[in-house]
């Protein structure tokens, strides 16, 4: 889910080792009473049409917001950041609410694709952690909210490996089932990144040597897993699975069992940040700030936060004490100083989308046969 720096203040966070948010729970930092969330009045009976990634919300998030404002949410979900541009770059079918991430959102402020937010509807903003404010990608968060952020690391299955994954050149040398998550940018980000080069490279030489060296290494790789890797582990289709920290961790607590794990790879990985935003041809632009302020209440966002273990920009919540305290002191969603050092963001790089683009239609067709 799941991408792009996050700004002069999140690179000094990574380069010195501070942390982006609070990591640890301590004895005083017991849940506090909050008020609860109050809708605004007049959105009775009205519709609020959402688009979010699988498995992102609480299991009341949605009803929760339905009853406080007496109004229907249409809910739908999609599997990448490509796909959702694609549903959108045509033309919005109708939503209100989409959430792509950082990167995406760079490029859909570029196309004239997101509305400008009102923040005199929006109190709770107040709640997010300052860290993830005035993003490079949205200077004064002028088009999006943050809403989750994490990482993109190793789902195992110990009984099967019998070891941990915490290693790239463990997932290449494993004799047994990969998946592989389809995120172009993200796997092939990892690829240049494994052999030195910038992830964000725009040099279509070092593309190439990332796509080949990536082919080298798939003969393992079963499955190219469209956000449901987790899925994948879970019905032992694979033993291995590259995936968004929270949908691993959501399995491991599902499952209450000891066999599955998460890693952030010890070579670096992917960080990013995922983003409410408003696109054009919203139809109900008033009822979607009160979403997005519903989302920011301190509660929700550890509710949310909570049920789909990613890290959450919600200071408030956090603050209050209302984090899962084990979620906070988990370095594979909170990750420790010396893992963020070794963090990188994918960044919006149109000149060589195309360069991208190409390498990995050529990899997936290297696999599938």
């Amino acid at each position: 889910m799941r991408k792009v720096l996050l700004g002069v203040g999140l690179l000094l966070v990574l380069v010195m080792g501070l942390p982006i948010v609070a990591q640890e729970a301590t004895p005083e930092m017991a849940m506090m009473e909050v008020e609860p969330w109050v809708c605004p009045a007049g959105f009775e009976g009205q519709t609020l049409n959402v688009y979010n990634w699988s498995t992102y919300v609480a299991d009341d998030t949605i009803s929760n917001f339905e009853a406080a404002c007496g109004i229907t949410v249409v809910y739908d979900v999609f599997d990448s950041n490509e796909s959702l541009f694609a549903r959108l770059s045509q033309g919005n079918p109708g939503y209100d609410i989409i959430v792509p991430s950082d990167y995406m959102v760079e490029t859909m402020i570029s196309l004239g694709l997101l509305e400008t937010i009102d923040y005199s509807l929006i109190p709770n903003v107040a709640n997010i952690t300052e860290t993830f404010l005035n993003p490079p990608f949205d200077p004064d968060n002028a088009h999006s909210v943050p809403y989750q952020w994490g990482t993109i690391g190793f789902g195992f299955n110990v009984t099967e490996t019998g070891e941990p994954i915490t290693s790239w050149e463990q997932v290449f040398a494993y004799d047994g089932p990969v998946a592989w998550l389809e995120d172009s940018r993200g796997i092939i980000g990892n690829a240049l990144n494994l052999i030195g080069y910038d992830p964000n490279s725009q040099e279509p030489a070092e593309i190439e040597e990332a796509r080949d060296y990536l082919i080298e290494r798939s003969t393992n790789v079963t499955v190219i897993a469209a956000d449901d890797g987790q899925v994948r582990l879970e019905a032992g289709e694979v033993d291995i699975s590259v995936e968004y920290s929270g949908d691993i961790f959501q399995l491991m607590a599902d499952c209450a069992c000891d066999d599955y794990g998460y890693s952030i790879p010890e070579e670096g990985a992917q960080l990013w940040t995922d983003n409410l935003v408003i696109p054009v041809g919203a139809q109900n632009i008033p009822l979607a700030h009160a979403y997005i302020d519903y989302i920011l209440h301190p509660q929700v966002g550890a509710d949310i936060a909570n049920y789909t273990a990613y890290g959450s920009p919600n200071q408030a919540a956090i603050d209050a004490g209302l984090i899962d305290p084990e979620l906070l002191a988990n370095p594979g969603i909170y990750p420790t100083e010396e893992t963020l050092a070794k963090l990188f963001f994918v960044e919006a790089v149109p000149d060589a989308e195309l360069d991208y683009s190409d390498a990995w239609d050529i990899i997936k067709l290297a696999i599938s046969r």
